[in-house]
């Protein structure tokens, strides 16, 4: 199998990034929006998807942790969505579930730590909102994508975009959480960081 090239870290746009509140270097925090079929992933300044159209579940699944873990080898720190409860009824909803936790298994064995943040949560953190009265939840996902674009400069493109700009404002959680913005944003906002299980012995 050959090996994944990672992309090259690029700094965020000039006059996005505060000064950090952290003392150190800025920790290496990776973004994941875990699915079976396309995963999102981040790091500050890139974002990429990892695509499985293998025939048969298991075998997208096995694509799926193969790439995410070159992802996040050298992480120190990893932010995964978690799952939407109010959709848990939806078809799909046990597998996904499966392969976010053989993700957290492998962070686990590797003495990654991690945080699972709540989709409600994310969205708060990009728009200042988990609800948009009259939107779809497509729509919804655009004002994220927006989002990203307008306080990162990062622009997500093309068919994987709301998947990649799902992990760049999980990656930004964590980075924030770390003491190391990326941006300068209201309460409206980081009010979404308190409703995250952060692993003890993270706080700045």
């Amino acid at each position: 199998m050959s090996q994944l090239l990672l992309p090259e870290v690029v700094p965020a746009p000039a006059g996005t990034t505060p000064a950090p509140t952290a003392a150190g270097p800025r920790p290496l925090v990776i973004g994941l929006d875990v699915a079976i079929g396309t995963t999102g992933v981040a790091g500050v300044g890139w974002t990429e998807a990892i695509h499985a159209n293998q025939p048969g579940l298991q075998a997208r699944m096995v694509h799926q942790l193969t790439q995410i873990k070159e992802y996040v080898r050298r992480a120190d720190f990893v932010v995964i969505e978690g799952a939407a409860f109010s959709r848990s009824h939806l078809q799909g909803a046990d597998q996904l579930s499966a392969m976010r936790w053989m993700v957290r298994l492998e962070l686990w064995k590797r003495g990654i730590p991690y945080a699972v943040c709540p989709p409600d949560n994310r969205t708060i953190f990009a728009t200042g909102k988990a609800r948009w009265k009259g939107l779809t939840p497509t729509q919804v996902k655009a004002k994220v994508r927006e989002a990203v674009a307008e306080q990162y400069g990062i622009e997500c493109e093309g068919r994987w975009r709301y998947d990649q700009a799902d992990a760049y404002v999980l990656l930004a959680m964590g980075l924030a959480h770390l003491g190391h913005p990326l941006a300068e944003l209201p309460a409206t906002h980081t009010r979404a960081l308190d409703g995250v299980a952060w692993p003890e012995g993270t706080d700045q």
